[in-house]
């Protein structure tokens, strides 16, 4: 399974604690921030609307992103973030790329390359990594009786292709358009285990050795324990079997 579906599914399965959905929330809420800066109308700030769209598909309350949104246009007190994609190499030659909203740019970016260094993975200069990946909509669903009605419905909403992932499905859409076939997937009462417009890259790298698949696992997971982190991108292709055994 390729590196962005399957982080998913382990990060949709260790969100059930509350420290982990604390921590989602706090980062979706910045996201929203830093949206709502070039407005606070979402029928005319697109940005914005993918970040409340995102939000809300988290179960985020209305009155979070609500208060998220009068920080970024200044009805309320926050602070002031830039956008930073990090990237880099986790052990065995996987590339990532870091998405990190920061208010101290230099806090940050030490704080990066020390997960790097502990970890054996290794930052990359800008361009180095990110030729290789596009962002594209993805939505993870759980397992579905009649795969026919479910394409069907997902192709009518917009999506681009259906594959099986897993037990479930990974359907591929363009990035804006991904929350409209996440609606129709839910109004016909299926189980989406994630959506969102990651950056998903098709130049895979296989890892086949445990050791390897634990030390990519540790460095994906620290880097998204930290606060500034948004998301870690990765083109991994590790094995269900192999990634129980890193996990156990």
């Amino acid at each position: 399974m390729s590196g962005h579906s399957k982080w998913a599914t382990i990060k949709h399965k260790k969100g059930a604690a509350d420290k982990a959905r604390g921590k989602l929330f706090a980062k979706l809420a910045r996201q929203i921030e830093v949206s709502a800066k070039s407005g606070g109308d979402v029928d005319s700030n697109p940005t914005l609307r993918t970040a409340v769209q995102k939000a809300k598909a988290a179960r985020m309350t209305n009155d979070a992103i609500d208060r998220a949104i009068k920080r970024g246009t200044g009805a309320d007190d926050g602070g002031t973030y830039e956008s930073i994609m990090y990237e880099g190499y986790a052990p065995g030659g996987v590339a990532l790329m870091i998405d990190v909203l920061t208010d101290n740019r230099n806090r940050t970016g030490a704080e990066i390359r020390n997960i790097f260094s502990k970890l054996g993975g290794s930052m990359a200069e800008p361009g180095s990594v990110s030729w290789q990946f596009a962002r594209r909509g993805v939505i993870l669903t759980g397992p579905y009786a009649d795969e026919e009605a479910l394409m069907l419905a997902a192709l009518e909403a917009g999506a681009d292709d259906m594959t099986s992932e897993g037990e479930g499905f990974r359907i591929l859409t363009d990035p804006s358009v991904v929350y409209d076939v996440k609606g129709e997937l839910d109004a016909l009462g299926v189980e989406v285990i994630s959506a969102d417009s990651p950056m998903v890259s098709d130049n895979l790298v296989p890892v086949t050795e445990s050791g390897d698949a634990r030390a990519v696992l540790r460095i994906l997971e620290a880097l998204e324990d930290n606060d500034d982190v948004q998301d870690v991108f990765s083109n991994f292709d590790i094995s269900d079997e192999l990634i129980e055994a890193a996990l156990g």
